[in-house]
């Protein structure tokens, strides 16, 4: 891939950004011009994107990383560029994302007096978003990084006359700011150990002051405090707890910008860890402390989630989780796995607050996944107790038999991707409920199209893990130590505890201490009551 494609790809980001320029009152005025360019920007750069990684590949995959000014690249605060296999798949993400969130605004803003604002923040968030993923130097991701929290905090304060959103933005924005102040000393500390703020010089500075056995102190504890430094960093933009209580308080923005949210600004996160790998690589620890916090996340969030009765609350929740998920599986050296959850998860969960106005209208649809769990209660109550039991073990034995086998013939080692088995174990969770419901209706049909979706998806899981794996683990360090047992088992008791939880929710009534769990996760364990009355913000 040639230096012409890569400043290609800058203009429709550059465009997108220069409408931070525009005043609101003149954007209002010519909304119709307003929204068509920033559509037609979004569109253009996906188009680019797809061709670059096209091009990318076909030219054999390698780093490439170019400064755009000045030319030579020769100062120590330039603007440059890097596409390899962390950045090429995120750029056509947000890129699809952003221009199909363009496409949907038009209609869910129509008529609306501040629509050209709307889209003039939306369009210069995109852009900063790209530049923050295609950013060849430290510094240029970190002004992408702020620039896309200030875009962020001007549309969730679209409706300004909502005091929930109101107390959202604001949350959101303090919570930034110590995470920004993380990366500053972290940028600080790089610069003066390594002279340098860009990723090629950086990365192998870091390798070879790990290979060399001459490496002093001094040059490890710096290496040290930055990987603690960017965790942290990515900890509060990723809304892990404690720092995820403005999340859920989001919802009375329009659906377009909670989309754009939980399915690219939120992941930024995850993708500072990965990008950052061999930085945050070097200290040990750190990466030990982000698994746990990954975890302790994702079961915190998840069982907050199904006790939500409001359908972008829940959506809210589900998304702190995944987020944990991903931070777990960074904390684990699993780059590739979050990788593919973060794709994944950002495609998922933007169809789903597109579509989530559509789910009142689909109900009759909804029945049926109702009627299998009327039927599954009815068996478990007839069968007892043991029956129950042993249908799920039996339909546990059969997911975790076909993910392994559909992993194993993909050549996906235990032992090499110990993180891809994290992950497809989880998804062998999820079918696992799955195949007991559909195993409890003693349906010939139901029993074969839930072994039947169990295959597919398994595959589906396989084959995309594979993929992804082969083009992000050549940029990502190799993490040789195991992880703590601490880690270990952590991950284990969140996620047999959340079958449990969701299983026995489906198949009994709440009583005992389930009673107490509810009351005391639907208003979120009282995290966010707790943080208000230490910091002082006000309702």
């Amino acid at each position: 891939m040639n230096g012409a494609l890569l400043w290609m790809i800058t203009l429709p980001a550059a465009g997108m950004v220069s409408f931070l320029l525009i005043p609101s009152a003149v954007a209002n005025r010519h909304v119709h011009s307003i929204r068509s360019v920033a559509t037609g920007l979004a569109a253009a750069q996906f188009l680019i994107s797809v061709a670059a990684m096209l091009f990318w590949l076909a030219s054999g995959g390698a780093a490439q990383q170019v400064s755009l000014f000045p030319p030579g690249g020769s100062s120590a605060v330039a603007v440059s560029l890097r596409y390899d296999g962390v950045s090429a798949p995120m750029l056509a993400l947000v890129s699809f994302i952003g221009w199909v969130i363009c496409r949907y605004s038009i209609r869910y803003l129509d008529g609306e007096a501040t629509q050209g604002r709307y889209f003039r923040w939306t369009a210069g968030t995109i852009g900063a978003v790209t530049w923050m993923v295609i950013s060849g130097n430290l510094l240029m991701f970190f002004a992408a990084w702020v620039a896309t929290s200030m875009g962020l905090h001007h549309l969730l304060l679209h409706y300004p006359d909502r005091p929930l959103a109101v107390r959202a933005a604001w949350k959101k924005f303090a919570f930034s700011r110590l995470g920004d102040a993380a990366l500053i000393g972290a940028i600080i500390i790089v610069y003066r150990q390594f002279g340098t703020f860009e990723f090629d010089q950086l990365f192998a500075a870091v390798e070879g002051l790990q290979a060399s056995g001459q490496a002093d102190a001094t040059g490890l504890n710096a290496t040290h405090l930055i990987g603690w430094l960017i965790m942290f960093g990515a900890v509060t933009k990723s809304a892990q707890l404690p720092f995820h209580s403005w999340l859920p308080l989001t919802m009375e923005t329009p659906t377009p910008v909670s989309a754009l949210m939980h399915a690219g600004i939120v992941n930024a996160g995850g993708y500072l860890i990965i990008r950052t790998s061999p930085l945050v690589a070097s200290a040990p620890m750190a990466m030990t402390v982000l698994a746990i916090i990954g975890a302790t996340t994702t079961c915190f969030a998840a069982t907050v989630m199904l006790t939500q009765n409001s359908i972008k609350r829940s959506l809210a929740y589900s998304t702190i989780a995944q987020m944990g998920f991903m931070m777990l599986q960074c904390g684990l050296g699993a780059f590739s796995a979050a990788m593919l959850h973060i794709l994944a998860h950002s495609l998922y969960k933007a169809h789903a607050f597109l579509a989530s106005g559509s789910v009142i209208a689909n109900r009759t649809a909804t029945d049926v996944p109702n009627q299998i769990r009327q039927e599954t209660r009815s068996a478990t109550n007839d069968s007892g107790a043991l029956a129950s039991k042993l249908l799920c073990v039996a339909a546990a034995a059969i997911a975790i038999a076909i993910m392994s086998a559909s992993m194993y013939a993909f050549g996906v080692s235990p032992s090499a991707k110990p993180g891809g088995y994290v992950m497809g174990f989880t998804l062998a969770i999820a079918l696992t409920f799955w195949l007991v419901q559909t195993f409890a209706t003693r349906k010939a049909g139901s029993i074969l199209i839930g072994i039947a979706t169990t295959i597919g998806l398994s595959t589906l899981y396989s084959a995309t893990f594979f993929a992804t794996d082969r083009l992000v683990s050549p940029f990502v360090p190799t993490v040789d130590s195991a992880p703590s047992w601490v880690v270990v088992v952590m991950v284990a008791i969140t996620f047999v505890g959340m079958f449990y939880l969701s299983h026995s929710g489906a198949s009994r009534s709440i009583g005992g201490w389930r009673s107490s769990l509810y009351v005391h996760a639907t208003n979120g364990f009282y995290v966010d009551a707790f943080i208000r009355r230490i910091v002082g913000f006000r309702a």
